[in-house]
């Protein structure tokens, strides 16, 4: 017997994909607006390296709305219907708190990590400063995308998310890489062609790394949960 989906078209393959298409629309355009303080705030910047820590700051927007649509995709897949802005909206609303919590030091650390690596070369030693820079960054930009599922997903005690998170760093190896690609991807496509078109393809970015981190919400279920 095929399923029914509560308000869908139908339950066919054909109103499936129709269903998709439009939840992944209204996650893009919900992506968008999130982003556009970013993107303003980069266009109006010099691009110059006194501003790195500027740069850095503008990303704040940026978990929130990941966090949303992380939780969005998986309530969607849990209960597929035509209301996708209604989990969009819940997980903003519920998970906005926690999700500051981490991110504004992350931002703190990485602001650090980036004026050493744009200001490396005018001291002593910033040959060497620059590859440990880039490297902590890179395990920073990990370590958030397991702390995004963390608080997108459950509600562990601040201190337990960072822990937590940081385990899953290692225990969801594979998934580690997959975040660290998704990142590398992203960068390539803002330095090949803008942040603009990084914005247009919110979407498609927010699905893989739904699919990446997807086995981490659930190692984390089975290891970290009662029952």
């Amino acid at each position: 017997m095929t399923p029914t989906y509560a308000g869908e078209i139908g339950p066919g393959a054909l109103s499936r994909l129709t269903a998709a298409v439009y939840r992944y629309l209204v996650l893009g355009v919900f992506l968008a607006l999130a982003g556009l303080p970013t993107l303003a705030f980069w266009t109006v910047l010099a691009p110059e390296p006194a501003n790195t820590a500027l740069f850095t700051a503008a990303l704040l927007p940026v978990a929130p709305a990941l966090s949303a649509a992380l939780y969005a995709q998986r309530a969607w897949a849990a209960e597929p219907d035509l209301r996708p802005a209604k989990p969009l909206l819940r997980g903003l609303r519920l998970n906005l708190r926690d999700t500051l919590m981490w991110w504004v030091p992350v931002l703190a650390v990485a602001t650090v990590l980036a004026v050493n690596l744009v200001f490396a070369g005018q001291i002593a030693g910033g040959a060497a400063l620059r590859p440990v820079s880039a490297v902590l960054l890179a395990a920073l930009a990990v370590w958030s995308g397991h702390l995004l599922v963390v608080t997108s997903f459950f509600s562990f005690r601040f201190r337990d998310v960072l822990r937590v998170a940081a385990a899953e760093c290692f225990l969801a190896w594979k998934s580690s890489l997959g975040v660290l690609s998704v990142v590398l991807v992203a960068a390539a496509v803002v330095a090949a062609a803008s942040e603009a078109v990084l914005l247009l393809l919110g979407w498609a970015f927010a699905g893989l790394l739904w699919l990446v981190v997807k086995p981490v919400a659930a190692d984390v279920t089975r290891r970290f949960t009662a029952g």
